[in-house]
């Protein structure tokens, strides 16, 4: 079923929107909340409360495009589950691996404006990713946004692992020196 016919349902408030959806993009979510939380059940946990909060975003929410919609929700619930998780327990992972990668480029922004400060780094980095070369912005978004490991993204991108741990480490160094540019504590 097209995207714009599954947003039709939801709109419609028709049930078998969630159908459609975990038809279509249940595979697709599952695969990113796999690889944040590393365990099958909170992995289908946060799959669900996907379904939920698209059933309650829509309306008034049309999204342009529900693929990236979906997967946004589920990763952000899922480093909900990562992080209550981790705030019990200090472990390692994928997930652990990359944000400390990241650490080196990006302030911790866990302040009062910390939520403004968030979206406005977002957008920032958003139009530094626009500034690479399409290779590069999919090998930062896989390993950064999807979580997978650099053995993963190697295999997928037809690289070997060392060269997608340069190409990581020269994107970092540029991301450090663009948020500099734009007034970014490092």
């Amino acid at each position: 079923m097209e995207d714009t016919a599954i947003i039709g349902l939801y709109w419609d408030r028709n049930e078998q929107a969630i159908h459609e959806t975990d038809v279509k993009y249940g595979p697709y979510c599952h695969t990113i909340a796999y690889n944040i939380l590393e365990n099958k059940e909170d992995s289908e946990e946060c799959v669900n409360d996907t379904w939920l909060r698209a059933w309650n975003s829509m309306p008034p929410q049309r999204p342009s495009y529900l693929r990236l919609f979906l997967g946004k929700i589920t990763r952000n619930l899922s480093l909900d589950v990562w992080k209550n998780k981790q705030a019990q327990k200090r472990g390692g992972g994928e997930l652990a691996l990359a944000l400390d990668e990241l650490a080196e480029c990006v302030a911790d922004t866990r302040d009062v404006e910390g939520e403004l400060q968030a979206k406005e780094l977002a957008q920032t980095i958003d139009r530094f990713l626009h500034t690479l070369p399409q290779r590069e912005r999919e090998v930062f978004l896989q390993r950064y946004f999807y979580m997978w490991s650099a053995k993963e993204v190697a295999a997928r991108q037809d690289l070997r692992e060392n060269h997608v741990l340069v190409i990581l480490s020269r994107t970092r160094k540029k991301l450090a020196a663009y948020l500099q540019k734009e007034g970014w504590a490092i």
